[in-house]
C-alpha cells in the first residue's frame, strides 16, 4: 500500500451474478450509492470494487500520471490485468489531490458522495486539506474509509504498511509452513484481500448507522486486524493455556487426517475430516476400520495426536490410485475431498461455473476477458460485472461535466496537470 498518491468459461454467469450494462431490468442492492475510490493497489480498491459489484456507482480517482496498479503484475500489450480486475465496474477519472484545484474538485465530488475510500499514510489527507473534519463539513453524511497498514493511532501509525508486514505481525506467517521450515508468507495479497472484504462490510455497517443518526463517520481499518480475526482463537488460547500455534504444514492441530496427498497420476487432492463421521468414513474407505475403532479416534484432538499413523494409512491408499478414482471413491463414501487446482483447472470446473464465479466480459482492449464474478448470489438484487478497468481518465468529461466543468475548463486543468 503506497503512502503517497504520487507513488507510482464461456458458459457465462448463472442466477445470482451477471455481466452486462448497468441499465438491466434489476437494480443492484447498492444502487444509488456513490463511492469515491481514491485508494491505490489492493485493499482499499477491493473494498470499493465489492461495493460496485452490487450496484454502487464507484468513481476511481487516480493521479494523472497513472495509478500504481496499472504497472502491477501481468500485462497484455501494455494493459495491466491487475487493473482490469481491481478497477472493474468503476468510472475512471484523473485528479491530483495534492493540487489546490484538485482538492477543490475532490470536495465538490465528495459533497455528492456517500463514501470515500483512501489508503494513504496517516496525515497525508490532512496535508492535502482533506482531513475528516473538512470532508464532514462539506458532507456531514459522508462515510470515510481509511485503510492503512497499522491504523490511525499507535506507535507504528506513520510507518509505511504493506500486507506482508500484517501477515508477519498477525501470527499468520509464524504458524504457516512445514514444521522444520521457516515462517511462510502467502504468494498473493492475503492481508490486503481480507482487509478489502472487511472494509466493504465496515462501510455498510457505517451506512446502516447513518440511517439512524443521519450522520456519516470515519472507518479506521488497519491491515492487521482483519487477518488477525480469521486466524481463530490464537490470542485466547495463549492467554488461557500459554500455547502457541506452531507450524504443522498442511495438517491441523484440531483434527486428522487433514492434508494434501499425491495420487498415482501425479495430481494432488486435499482431504478434510473436521466432522467425526467423515473421519470414520475415510478410514473405512481406505481399509483401516481398526484405526477408527481405537479409543483415541473418538474426537479431533485424539486423532490429531496420532496424525502420523492416520496420514500414513490415507496417503498410502491414495498413492495407489489416480485422482479421478480417488475423488469418485470419496464421493461414494460421502467423505470430503477436493482436487488441488490451478487457474486453468478452475476455469474448467463445473462447480465454479454453476456458481457464476466465472464471468466473461467483452473488453474493448482485450476482447473476451474472464473475471471472477460477485462474491455471493442475491436472489432479488444480484451483483453484476458491467466492465473491466477502464483507460486513464476515460470518464473525466462525464464525471466533471456533472459538476459544471466544461470542455474548456477541463482542457485547462489537463494542461496544468490537475487531471
Amino acid at each position: 500500500m503506497p503512502d503517497e498518491q504520487n507513488d507510482p468459461g464461456n458458459d457465462g454467469p448463472t442466477v445470482g451474478a451477471s455481466a452486462g450494462p448497468p441499465d438491466g431490468p434489476v437494480a443492484g442492492a447498492l444502487a444509488g450509492l456513490r463511492v469515491l475510490d481514491a485508494a491505490t493497489l489492493f485493499a482499499g480498491p477491493l473494498a470499493a470494487s465489492l461495493l460496485g459489484d452490487f450496484g454502487a456507482d464507484v468513481v476511481k480517482i487516480e493521479h494523472p500520471r497513472g495509478d500504481p496498479a496499472r504497472g502491477n503484475g501481468a500485462q497484455v500489450g501494455g494493459v495491466s490485468l491487475w487493473w482490469k480486475t481491481v478497477a472493474r465496474n468503476k468510472r475512471a477519472v484523473t485528479l491530483d489531490l495534492a493540487a489546490d484545484r484538485g482538492r477543490e474538485l475532490f470536495l465538490r465530488l465528495a459533497r455528492e458522495a456517500d463514501v470515500v475510500v483512501e489508503n494513504f499514510r496517516p496525515g497525508t489527507f490532512e496535508r492535502w486539506g482533506l482531513a475528516p473534519e473538512t470532508l464532514a463539513e462539506a458532507n456531514p453524511r459522508l462515510v470515510l474509509l481509511r485503510v492503512t497498514g497499522f491504523g490511525q493511532v499507535g506507535p507504528m501509525r506513520e510507518r509505511a504498511g504493506f500486507g506482508t508486514l500484517a501477515e508477519a505481525m498477525s501470527g499468520f506467517a509464524y504458524s504457516t509452513g512445514q514444521p522444520d521450515g521457516p515462517p511462510t508468507l502467502p504468494p498473493f495479497g492475503l492481508a490486503d484481500g481480507i482487509a478489502g472484504v472487511a472494509g466493504a462490510f465496515a462501510v455498510l455497517a457505517a451506512l446502516r448507522a447513518r440511517e439512524r443518526t443521519g450522520r456519516g463517520q470515519v472507518v479506521d481499518l488497519s491491515l492487521l486486524e482483519p487477518i488477525l480475526a480469521v486466524l481463530g482463537p490464537q490470542l485466547t488460547v495463549f492467554q488461557q493455556l500459554g500455547l502457541v500455534q506452531e507450524r504443522v504444514g498442511n495438517r491441523s492441530v484440531n483434527n486428522a487426517p487433514r492434508n494434501t496427498y499425491r495420487c498415482r497420476d501425479g495430481r494432488w487432492v486435499a482431504v478434510s475430516t473436521s466432522a467425526q463421521s467423515i473421519a470414520e468414513r475415510v478410514l473405512h474407505l481406505v481399509g483401516r476400520p481398526d484405526l477408527a475403532a481405537r479409543p483415541w479416534f473418538a474426537d479431533g484432538r485424539g486423532r490429531a495426536a496420532h496424525v502420523e499413523e492416520l496420514d500414513a494409512a490415507v496417503g498410502a491408499w491414495i498413492a495407489e490410485r489416480d485422482a479421478p478414482e480417488v475423488i469418485a471413491a470419496f464421493e461414494r463414501a460421502r467423505a470430503a475431498v477436493a482436487p488441488v487446482q490451478h487457474a486453468g483447472d478452475i476455469l474448467a470446473d463445473p462447480q465454479f461455473r454453476a456458481l457464476g464465479a466465472i464471468v466473461h466480459l467483452d473488453d474493448p482492449d482485450l476482447g473476451d476477458l474472464v473475471l471472477q464474478g460477485p462474491l455471493a448470489r442475491l436472489s432479488e438484487t444480484p451483483g453484476r460485472l458491467c466492465w473491466a478497468g477502464r483507460p486513464s481518465g476515460a470518464d473525466n468529461a462525464e464525471v466533471y461535466g456533472a459538476l459544471g466543468v466544461g470542455a474548456g475548463q477541463l482542457a485547462e486543468l489537463r494542461r496544468l496537470g490537475v487531471v
